[in-house]
């Protein structure tokens, strides 16, 4: 039995797959033996899509029988921006956008919700948006409670994401308490994102030894390059068995680019009968 085989993944559909239309690959995703996936916000800049869209987005799940098990709020990606919880421009953009999020996400029995923090604004004082990303993440934190969702607060590398002051597995973990401090809850999570990791100079054992009480979900691609395990320097037999020792249990999201551009021939490291969720 490979380290592998004793976790479940999800594949995410905003990056694998992307030479496919967007309502093509849950279709393809389940070719591929996945019955789970994720995406970023799936909606470009658009806050509140109309009933319509969400309608057909949920459809192509449900079509594919795949499990939408991750979503992220707003998050701005499409225009470079990294989340946009804490952007005070973007503050009506991002409470309107809590209540759509978190009904796609019931709709579909999606458990978990990612707020991407946001870049810091030049000519804005950082306590200013610190304050604002602690109200909104509260905000975000209580939708997730009412869909029995948590949330997920996820640290990037400062080489991708020069102005996201989120980089650091600490950094992460401490906005992540902060959250249950004033919310009560306990449903924010570290989405502890390897590559990212990784990129910063982390020490990924010390990490997971360290705050894996703390993962409410986990994401993989080598480093160098951001492709497919076996591509760069990363040992994910260890870290997967790692990640056993430590006591995750949740799914593994492979969030990388396919080394060929062909999301289908970049599964080879993980077996087929691995690919569908326990």
């Amino acid at each position: 039995m490979t380290a592998a085989s004793r976790h479940s993944f999800t594949v995410n559909l905003s990056i694998l797959f992307g030479e496919l239309p967007l309502l093509e690959r849950p279709a393809a995703a389940a070719a591929a033996g996945f019955t789970a996936a994720e995406l970023w916000w799936p909606f470009g800049t658009e806050a509140t899509p109309s009933e319509a869209e969400l309608d057909t987005l949920r459809k192509a799940f449900t079509d594919a029988g795949v499990q939408l098990t991750g979503l992220n709020f707003l998050d701005d990606l499409t225009l470079g921006a990294r989340g946009t919880v804490s952007v005070p421009a973007e503050r009506d953009r991002f409470r309107a956008n809590v209540p759509v999020a978190a009904g796609l996400a019931a709709s579909l029995g999606t458990q978990a919700l990612n707020a991407l923090y946001g870049n810091r604004v030049e000519g804005v004082d950082a306590a200013e948006q610190d304050a604002l990303a602690l109200e909104h993440l509260v905000l975000a934190a209580r939708a997730a409670h009412e869909i029995g969702a948590i949330l997920l607060v996820e640290a990037l590398n400062r080489a991708e994401s020069p102005d996201y002051p989120l980089v650091s597995a600490a950094a992460a973990v401490e906005v992540v308490d902060k959250v249950n401090a004033a919310t009560g809850l306990g449903n924010a999570k570290f989405l502890c994102d390897l590559y990212h990791l990784a990129k910063n100079g982390e020490d990924l054992a010390a990490v997971i030894d360290t705050y894996a009480d703390r993962f409410g979900h986990v994401q993989i691609a080598d480093d160098p390059g951001r492709n497919e395990p076996g591509t760069g320097g990363l040992d994910f037999e260890d870290l997967f068995a790692r990640l056993t020792v430590a006591g995750y249990t949740g799914p593994i999201g492979l969030e990388y680019r396919p080394s060929t551009g062909v999301s289908a021939d970049s599964f080879g490291w993980l077996p087929r009968e691995h690919r569908a969720a326990k």
